[in-house]
């Protein structure tokens, strides 16, 4: 005689147990632990690396004001506020351009010098000393003659020249375009 199987004994469903229970919501912690952690990690990297593409920088040009506050061979400090600025900035988004107006006379394009403020060593603000008709940085001793060349000291070469205009009685300076020696606004206007 061969023994068939019979049907299987009604057994009734055991409810969880508190450690089934405990196991899930440890399972869900530790994923919604692992979510967070890759957000906070994830969306700076991806505002890193995407940041540069999505801003595209400020391309402002600044008044220095009128062309009458500029005397015929003197140097004058022209100050403005950093048009990229951000709040917490504080003084330090107040910046400027030494300007000399070289008269009428010079062709259009050569009538203003106009510097940026920083030596051209480590980017310390120069200053400029009318009585010895010179810049000089603080810093590192770089000294500049009138026209921005070099002089002496640390310095590779002399002050970088900013970008300007005239435009209805007012000289403008780009900003907040500071000339380089590879120069990045030629770039950006490619582009």
């Amino acid at each position: 005689m061969s023994h068939s199987p019979g049907p299987e004994p009604f057994t009734s469903p055991v409810p969880p147990g508190r450690r089934t229970f405990f196991q899930r919501v440890a399972r869900w912690v530790t994923v919604g632990l692992g979510a967070a952690a890759t957000l906070a990690v994830g969306v700076p990297l991806v505002g890193y690396l995407l940041g540069p593409a999505l801003k595209k920088k400020p391309r402002e040009w600044q008044s220095l004001g009128r062309l009458g506050t500029f005397p015929l061979n003197q140097t004058r400090l022209m100050p403005f506020r950093n048009p990229i600025r951000e709040p917490w900035d504080g003084m330090s988004a107040d910046t400027g351009v030494f300007v000399r107006y070289r008269g009428e006379e010079v062709p259009a394009e050569e009538r203003f010098w106009v510097f940026a403020i920083n030596c051209a060593h480590l980017g310390c603000p120069v200053s400029w000393f009318p009585q010895s008709g010179l810049f000089m940085c603080p810093c590192h001793g770089g000294v500049y003659y009138e026209d921005g060349s070099h002089a002496s000291g640390p310095p590779p070469r002399g002050l970088f020249h900013c970008e300007w205009k005239v435009e209805k009685g007012q000289l403008w300076v780009r900003a907040p375009h500071y000339p380089t020696l590879h120069d990045t606004l030629r770039e950006d206007d490619r582009t």
